[in-house]
């Protein structure tokens, strides 16, 4: 990519696609192209064309989708594998007719076999399967790295698709499909503030994730854009396991809640254990620079930052 490279990312007032933009910015690329949803719904083919065909992208980051929580994704699976269906399917196809010299898909690490050896490698994609809770979003995600290759293959496109970690981080949301994360620092913030005397979290709190900061997916999509050209999946993540227990308990700490945490084991816990194997990227030269800790707390004071200190 240029300086003066024509850039479009979907999805830009999204947790990760906000970051894309900034991070675009600050680097001094002068040509991003953004549209919020009222402006452009990448789900109506028709609009969708009528922009690519306006603004005729260079090169396309492909963050737009309908994401959420174990709650969202059991509740709406409907609208979570039709829209993400209908986004992506749109976007790809279209830049493929309109001549995107390079897209990059971003999936999620749902994706992969509920059941499925770990740290978890790029080719156990596939084994087995997928956690029923994030069922329909999963396949709406593996829909679009298939045909991300599909069109490598068959039209010789530069399409490339990265599995990202657990994404928390500025700019995340904090409603009925937030994301564990953000759940708990809106949670025990609240708490502290109505002086409640306990928390209660969904699941036994023994699920252990890999949790990325924003930043860091931001620049390994960054360094991806200019570093790979495969239509081979590749991981994204930190490299370190954190359970959800101790995951709480550095929120509880952050957020100064006194109080107890109680665990509500009726409640489904996804994947017990979800852990990327990131040796790939990292054997290109990217690595990860925000520990859990310093995360949490850029993600704590932003939020505070809103009004709700």
């Amino acid at each position: 990519m240029k300086k003066n490279s024509s850039i479009y990312v979907a999805g830009h007032k999204g947790l990760v696609g906000s970051a894309i933009v900034k991070k675009l910015k600050l680097q001094g690329y002068k040509n991003v192209i953004t549209r919020t949803h009222k402006e452009l719904d990448l789900v109506d083919k028709k609009k969708a064309e009528s922009f690519f065909a306006k603004e005729k992208p260079e090169f396309v980051f492909l963050a737009a989708a309908k994401v959420g929580g174990i709650y969202a994704n059991n509740t709406y699976p409907a609208e979570f594998i039709y829209q993400n269906l209908m986004i992506q399917t749109n976007v790809i196809d279209l830049s493929y007719k309109y001549g995107v010299k390079k897209l990059l898909f971003l999936a999620s690490s749902c994706i992969y076999p509920k059941t499925c050896k770990q740290p978890i490698r790029e080719e156990y994609l596939l084994t087995g399967p997928i956690e029923l809770t994030n069922e329909a979003f999963a396949v709406a995600k593996l829909a679009g790295i298939k045909m991300c290759q599909a069109y490598n293959r068959q039209y010789g496109t530069n399409f490339i698709s990265v599995i990202a970690a657990n994404v928390y981080g500025v700019n995340d949301r904090f409603d009925e499909n937030a994301h564990v994360i953000s759940s708990l620092i809106k949670n025990f913030h609240e708490a502290k503030i109505k002086g409640q005397e306990a928390v209660t979290i969904w699941g036994s709190g023994k699920p252990k994730r890999d949790f990325l900061y924003v930043d860091d997916l931001v620049d390994a999509c960054l360094f991806l854009m200019k570093n790979y050209n495969s239509s081979e999946i590749i991981n994204v993540g930190t490299g370190i396991e954190t359970s959800i227990k101790e995951l709480a308990e550095l929120v509880r700490q952050i957020t100064g809640f006194k109080g107890k945490t109680i665990y509500d084991a009726a409640k489904p816990d996804g994947n017990l254990r979800r852990f990327l194997d990131s040796s790939k990227i990292k054997a290109l030269g990217w690595k990860p620079n925000v520990v859990l800790n310093k995360g949490l707390r850029l993600a704590y004071n932003w939020y505070k930052e809103l009004g709700n200190s």
